[in-house]
């Protein structure tokens, strides 16, 4: 606990770095995306997340070509597949007869279950783009934004906190 003091106490909001530019994302995505968009939806683009997740960890060319560029290359390409994967498997669940089992035509659920599937979302995406990193860009985060988002425990968290959450909220 007192490594979470001691990081935000660290922050210097008079010279803002990335990681403030990220933190301060993930608060303001959290509460715009969220209104914007309902309960219901969110739990599909999570889901496609989650998908798209496990095509990018997967893809034997993805790996094979991501050996041949350079560091920063490879960042930016499997990013770019990630994003374009999660963007056409959202598009497809939500045109298909998944989304009703998903819950994304029931409602907007309450409030607080919108802030929260937001929140989740927000975090589970910023933390799988950051692990996308090269290893040496990761060390020059602030510890706080490594021990948020790119930790080994982070990472699980954010994988797991979403599905836990979504298996516990009931529809009101």
């Amino acid at each position: 606990m007192s490594g979470i003091f001691q990081a935000i106490t660290s922050l210097d909001f008079s010279n803002p770095s990335w990681d403030l530019f990220i933190l301060v994302f993930f608060v303001v995505a959290s509460l715009l995306y969220g209104f914007s968009l309902g309960r219901d939806r969110i739990v599909v683009v999570m889901i496609s997340i989650y998908m798209a997740l496990a095509v990018i960890q997967n893809a034997p060319f993805l790996k094979q070509f991501t050996a041949r560029v350079e560091v920063g290359e490879s960042f930016a390409l499997r990013v770019t597949v990630f994003i374009g994967v999660f963007l056409l498997l959202f598009f497809l669940l939500s045109h298909s007869g998944l989304s009703r089992i998903f819950g994304a035509n029931s409602g907007r659920g309450t409030w607080w279950q919108t802030m929260l599937f937001s929140f989740l979302h927000v975090g589970l995406l910023l933390s799988v783009v950051l692990t996308f990193l090269p290893i040496e860009a990761q060390e020059g985060l602030a510890p706080l934004t490594r021990m948020i988002f790119v930790s080994d425990m982070a990472k699980f968290i954010w994988i797991l906190a979403p599905i836990l959450v979504m298996f516990l909220v009931k529809d009101e």
